[in-house]
């Protein structure tokens, strides 16, 4: 098996995520294979390995991207592009599919650095290759409708909204820099796809670059779980098929939507699961980052002298696609691949009254604290929502 060059077609995030994706890096890089073999092992290709292995670490310690690689400066075109060849294979062997996904999180946000000040014929280019074609009206670019709703569904800013943009005979038209940050997100879903690789070169990898993946398991410590505080305690058999679902997409590094992220912290809280164990609920997802994770955890759970906000009801985690009653088909449990029948009781309204009737204890609340304020993590429902009066 050979990786080659980008004069054959070229998986475009592979091009763009390394920084060579201007017009004619082909000519530069050539168009030779180079085998997966010699990549991993030949004494001539250290220098691409040394560059890959610092940039999985760079993601592993900030998926956010900020973190310089400072060995990419001085590196030709076709080393660049070798080092993010090394890096996707090393990190398509990897034990946990987690280091991949948060790799393509940082690498695809290095990317946005530079598209976002990169001419308009550039960004058509680089939308065509990665499959989401733009048309350019003057300085703004227009995405059809399905491929942006398609990207923006990623991102929790109100202004990616649909009914905010500017949308006209199936189009959707936006600024350059807005194009820049859909095209992110496009390369990182590109990247975040692992390689398949035949068992040899997995073995391989595992052997050559043992202590690489050791260090990045350290890094990216993978979810544990702690005892509940105080008196209560965590029965997660006892959760109700959604948050299994949520818990279950960051175990296996996966991305979770804002909505997603607010309600199984809320719910965790609100089980008795202390700070530390939420926490550690995210630590799988991509873009896990510690110190924020911390603060928004303390928003969610200080609120009320420690009460805490509700997660939301079982209409609006259903309005958000986040429902899991019909049971979930991508499960190894066959529990959690099966239609959950309680779910279905239309005395049912809230993961927390479902948690109870399994015979869990929660923590009580006041209705002040049933919704969250605008514009607080999570807010669902329009301004001024009354608070249900449903015992939860």
């Amino acid at each position: 098996m050979a990786v080659r060059g980008p004069a054959a077609p070229l998986d475009a995030a592979s091009l763009f995520a390394e920084h060579s994706f201007l017009p004619g890096a082909e000519r530069v890089l050539g168009p030779e294979p180079v085998p997966i073999g010699a990549l991993l092992r030949d004494p001539a290709y250290e220098r691409p390995r040394a560059i890959g292995r610092a940039r999985i670490l760079a993601a592993a310690d900030d998926p956010r991207g900020a973190r310089t690689v400072g060995e990419l400066a001085g590196a030709s075109g076709e080393v660049r592009y070798l080092s993010f060849l090394f890096a996707r294979i090393v990190l398509s062997a990897a034990p946990s599919p987690a280091v991949l996904r948060r790799w393509a999180v940082s690498e695809a946000k290095r990317s946005y650095a530079r598209l976002a000040e990169a001419a308009p014929e550039e960004l058509e280019e680089v939308a065509r290759a990665l499959g989401y074609p733009i048309e350019r009206a003057g300085r703004a670019m227009s995405f059809g409708l399905t491929d942006y709703l398609h990207l923006s569904v990623a991102f929790r800013e109100a202004d990616f909204r649909l009914p905010r943009q500017d949308v006209a005979a199936g189009r959707v038209t936006v600024d350059p820099v807005r194009a820049a940050r859909l095209l992110q997100e496009a390369i990182r879903r590109s990247l975040a796809d692992p390689w398949s690789l035949t068992a040899e070169v997995v073995a391989l990898v595992r052997e050559r670059e043992q202590e690489l993946l050791a260090t990045v398991a350290e890094r990216m410590p993978a979810p544990v779980a702690r005892p509940g505080a105080g008196a209560i305690r965590l029965s997660r058999e006892k959760f109700p098929p959604c948050i299994r679902r949520m818990q279950r997409t960051l175990e296996r590094g996966e991305n979770l939507s804002h909505a997603g992220r607010f309600c199984l912290a809320a719910f965790l809280h609100r089980v008795g699961a202390d700070a530390e164990t939420i926490v550690d609920a995210y630590r799988g997802a991509p873009d896990f980052d510690e110190s924020i994770t911390r603060y928004q955890v303390e928003h969610i759970t200080s609120r009320g002298g420690g009460e805490g906000y509700e997660p939301p009801e079982c209409d609006t985690l259903r309005s958000h696609g986040l429902c899991a009653r019909d049971g979930d088909p991508d499960a190894t449990d066959p529990v959690d691949r099966r239609r959950d029948e309680r779910c279905f009781d239309e005395r049912l309204k809230h993961p927390l009254q479902y948690y109870r009737l399994r015979g869990g204890q929660t923590r009580e609340r006041t209705d002040a604290d049933a919704t969250p304020p605008e514009g607080a993590p999570g807010r669902s429902g329009a301004p001024g929502r009354r608070p249900s009066t449903d015992r939860r």
